[in-house]
Order: C-alpha cells, then structure tokens, then sequence
C-alpha cells in the first residue's frame, strides 16, 4: 500500500491584527518537504508520527509530501497560502498511483478569500486522486467542521486531550481506520453542528466536567459498529457561518447509524450546554484569591492573551499588576515583543535597558510599560520541547531575552507562542519552580508542562484583542449560544 501525506495546519484568529507572513510558516514549527518531514517527526507528539508507526507496523509505504504549522495568528495572505498548497498538491500529483492520503490539519485555518483552509485542501486532493482513493484527516479539538470537510473525507479524527498530549495517539487511530478501509471497510460518517462557544476552563481533559465528555466518547467508540467518533469543542476566535463545537460519528457501511448516533450524543452535550460555560475573574481578583489561598506557584493564566489561540501576546494588564503590586519572585511568560528582545542583545548580557514593554501590536492591549530591566540572559529562540506536548519538537521564537526588574522576570520574545513547558524559560536561566507567581499568556496548553509544578492555577479574564467585550461577530451561526437565548 502507498498512502501519501502532509498537510497545511493553522489556528486563525480572524480578530488578530498580526497576519500570518511566509516567515511564519518557515519559523513556526516548521516547514518540511521530502523525507526531512518524516526524518523530523519521528518519535514527536504529531500526528504523522502516529502514521509512521502504523505505516511501518503494517508495512505501508508511506509518501511525504509537505507539512508545515505556522503558529497561531490572523489570516494568512491569499499568495502565501497558494504557495504553499500549490506545492503540497504537486507533490501528491509526482506520488501519484497512491491508495489513500493521511492529512494532518488542524481544522481552524482562515487564509485571505478563503474560510476553510482544510476544505480547500481536501478538494484539491479530491481533485487529484479522484473519489474512489479514502482521503482521513487528523484535527484539533479546537476546530470548526465545514460541511465541506465532511463530504470531501472519508474519515476525521480529532484530539481528545487538552493539553494534546494524545496528538500522535490520534495519528495511529486515523492510521489505523484508514487499513481498515483498504482492507474493505467503507466508512460512513455524520457531523453533529453545535452552535455554541465551549469555554477553555472546561475543556481541561483531566478534570471535570471535560472528563465525563471523554468516558461518554470513549463508550461510544468501544462499539464494534463504529470505526471512529471524536468531539470538537470548536475555536470561537474565527467568525465563521460554521463556527461551534459538534460530534463526529463515523460507523462501517451505515450512514443512518452514524447520523443517529452523531445526534444523540450532539443532543446531550446541547442539553449540557449551560455546564461547558465559564466566568473568567479579573487578574487583580485572582491575585487576591491567591494571597487567601497561599499555595505557590501560582499561576495567572492570561486567557485572552493566549498566543495560542492568535493573540498578539503583549497585553500589558498583568505586567502592570504585578509590578504595580511589588511581587518579587515573578515572571511573565512570554512577552512578545522584538522590539525589547533586540534591544536586549545589541545591550548584552549583564546591562541595564530602558525600554517601554508590551502593547505595541494594538491600542486593545492597554499601554506600554516604562521599565528599567538588567539583561541576565540572551538566545536565538531556539530550544527543544520537554513534554509532553510538542515533546521531542524545537521551538523556534527568534531573539529573546530573560530580563529583570526588581524581582520581576519577563521572557521576552521575538515569535508568538504560549509556554508549553518548563525548557525555554530554563534555557534562559530562569526557573519556573522558584517562581512565586507566574504570569502565563495561554488558557490550557501550559498546564501541560507546568500543572504538576503549580500551587494554584487561577484563568483570567484582561484586556486584549480577544477580549469578547471587544469582538464583534458578523458571520457566527446565530443564535449561538451563550452570545444569544436560545
């Protein structure tokens, strides 16, 4: 059997003032082509890693095209995206006879002119291989389903972990479903819309409520007529007419099976709906919470900031409450700011810079802050993931810096993304252990590499360019729930 695969993943934010330029794809993750894609995942939480051991176990030849992940940010521009694609679908075209194809996506990517990256990439391997070859796709929670996803693939999977901890684990299950077709399985599958928004504090795959959504899901794939169902909870930050959380039902030869069975489970996570929602406190309220509770490490996790979810990462909300309150022994996690990351490495190491920190990508992140801060140490942004998330993976942030002002620790950054775990900081001189208060700009994914460190973990709600008290939805699914009664 040769099954090609590859794929184009992004996040979008169609709020976000910061587009996605070729730059970022070539510096996110990563951009890879050839046999450097299956070189560079081998052993790494992806999905292709998951295809690679099913591949091998089965003895699958497997074709890589190109795989790329820029992270999260506004639309990528019409010619880049062309670029890119336009490439993948080439190197389908010189793999060609393949029998099936093996996609990683994310399920949320938003290029200029197009509202459906995944859709646009499904038809146009569609369009090559023809309709007979079985096209499965592996997604994130976070995503929304087109119906166009659903007609052009034969099989989706999406991650259940939050933290993805299970992304390769999702890979093997595609994988897995795609032998089972080409050994006669024919997969039939339904998708369940939810017009809803699904509050990240309640998507923490560990703890409740999310957990039971997880024993409920696995029951359901535990039937021997379902060869694979997953449930999104959907990524808000895009306004999308197919925007929402949903369910996933794909059964062997019964379509009606996988409508009624996409529906029921659709039906009760609907009749649930109002225990998915979550109120965010104020990051001044938090901190008094804190001080009550006096369980250290703690953490303020600065949801509306999250650069994993496109935001600019320089609100400047919690910088100023700490610095305002005298914490000693506290970071912010990651500042994204070149403009002070290169302003640190022209000074050097052991000098003292004064410079206006944060806000700088849109008036919505509040104001720069004035600081006088002591380089303690430099670095390209290089630095490989500890895990599990992205384990084995290299971050790639450009120019940063670790710098000082009185107690106060920032990590400043040239790229965007959210702390995943402990190693980039540490890479910096700074560790996070001795920390007494962490200021961390992510909603979910840096509890997988710092809840097992933290005496409290405590979401916030601060100005952003995400803030919803700020968003105007034009093209959402309405009504969508809680925005309007339903």
């Amino acid at each position: 059997m040769r099954i090609a695969t590859g794929g184009i993943l992004h996040e979008t934010s169609t709020f976000s003032p910061v587009p996605t330029l070729m730059e970022d794809w070539e510096t996110g993750i990563g951009l890879l082509r050839g046999q450097a894609l299956l070189d560079n995942m081998r052993g790494v939480n992806w999905g292709t890693w998951g295809f690679m051991q099913v591949a091998e176990r089965e003895g699958i030849e497997l074709l890589p095209l190109l795989w790329t992940f820029a992270y999260p940010a506004g639309p990528t521009p019409a010619d880049v995206y062309e670029t890119l694609v336009t490439e993948l679908i080439e190197r389908l075209k010189t793999a060609l006879p393949v029998d099936g194809v093996l996609l990683e996506l994310h399920g949320a990517g938003v290029a200029e002119g197009i509202d459906c990256m995944e859709t646009d990439q499904l038809r146009r391997v569609r369009e090559v291989v023809g309709p007979d070859v079985p096209i499965m796709a592996v997604l994130d929670i976070h995503c929304n389903i087109s119906p166009g996803m659903v007609e052009l693939a034969d099989a989706l999977v999406i991650y259940e972990n939050y933290p993805h901890t299970d992304i390769a684990a999702r890979g093997v299950e595609c994988a897995e479903v795609m032998v089972k077709t080409l050994r006669g399985a024919r997969p039939t599958m339904a998708h369940r819309h939810l017009p809803m928004r699904w509050a990240a504090a309640r998507q923490v795959t560990a703890h409740p409520p999310m957990n039971g959504v997880i024993e409920r899901l696995h029951a359901l794939k535990a039937r021997p007529d379902v060869l694979t169902a997953s449930v999104h909870t959907g990524f808000d930050l895009a306004d999308l007419p197919f925007t929402g959380a949903g369910v996933v039902v794909v059964t062997d030869n019964d379509p009606a099976l996988a409508r009624q069975l996409a529906d029921e489970f659709g039906d009760w996570l609907w009749s649930e709906r109002a225990t998915w929602q979550a109120d965010l406190p104020t990051p001044e309220a938090a901190l008094d919470i804190i001080e009550t509770a006096g369980r250290y490490p703690a953490i303020l996790a600065d949801q509306y900031d999250n650069t994993g979810g496109g935001a600019p990462g320089d609100s400047t909300t919690v910088l100023r409450l700490f610095r305002e309150r005298g914490l000693k022994d506290a970071a912010i996690l990651y500042m994204a700011d070149p403009e002070v990351a290169l302003a640190a490495h022209a000074a050097g190491v052991g000098a003292t810079i004064t410079v206006d920190v944060g806000a700088k990508a849109s008036p919505l992140q509040g104001d720069p802050v004035r600081m006088t801060l002591r380089v303690e140490a430099i670095n390209d942004g290089v630095s490989r993931y500890d895990g599990p998330m992205y384990a084995g993976g290299t971050a790639h942030l450009g120019p940063s810096a670790h710098l000082v002002e009185d107690g106060l620790h920032l990590i400043v950054v040239s790229g965007r993304m959210q702390p995943l775990d402990l190693a980039f900081s540490r890479d910096l001189g700074l560790d996070c252990r001795q920390m007494r208060y962490l200021g961390i700009k992510s909603a979910v994914h840096f509890r997988s590499g710092f809840e097992a460190i933290a005496g409290n973990i405590i979401n916030v709600g601060a100005p952003s360019v995400h803030d919803p008290q700020t968003i105007t939805y034009r093209r959402l699914p309405r009504p969508f729930y809680p925005l309007d009664e339903v």
